[in-house]
């Protein structure tokens, strides 16, 4: 074979790598005997093969960008994760200062009282909608459906 620019063309031989495993299924037509024609029972060796090997390929592909995905997937995980730390502490700061702030007019546990009281208001309205939000949610009826009949389809076969 002359080079990419030149004038022949490209023969159908598939190079087979050192990573390829060989054997029955690495037979390849420019292997054949001149004039031979591949059998059917060759060429489906052949294309198991290369499917196989592309499925490797494939396979290894997926377990890298997973890998790296992974690893700035935890490492933003870990950055939100403090943020909402260091947010905790600070809601504590603002609501120390906001306490100390209305005793000037009322009684220190009275302050820290209605603090308190304003907390437990948004947290049980905050409890309701997120119930009633939730009461909505359905199971995935088209899924079940089709995974149902799907499975009776291959029962069936």
């Amino acid at each position: 074979m002359s080079h990419p620019i030149g004038g022949s063309a490209p023969t159908t031989t598939t190079p087979t790598t050192s990573t390829q495993s060989t054997g029955s299924a690495g037979i390849h037509r420019g292997e054949l005997p001149a004039g031979e024609e591949p059998t059917v029972g060759r060429l489906v060796a052949e294309a198991s093969s290369h499917l196989s090997t592309l499925v490797r390929a494939e396979i290894a592909l997926a377990k890298s960008e997973l890998r790296f995905s992974a690893k700035a997937a935890g490492v933003g995980a870990a950055l939100l994760a403090v943020a909402a730390f260091l947010l905790v502490l600070a809601v504590v700061m603002v609501s120390i200062s906001a306490a100390y702030a209305l005793a000037y007019v009322m009684p220190t546990w009275l302050a820290f009282f209605v603090v308190f009281a304003v907390y437990a208001v948004i947290a049980a309205v905050l409890a309701l909608v997120g119930m009633k939000r939730l009461k909505k949610v359905s199971a995935p009826e088209r899924t079940i459906e089709t995974t149902k009949d799907t499975v009776s389809t291959l029962r069936h076969r």
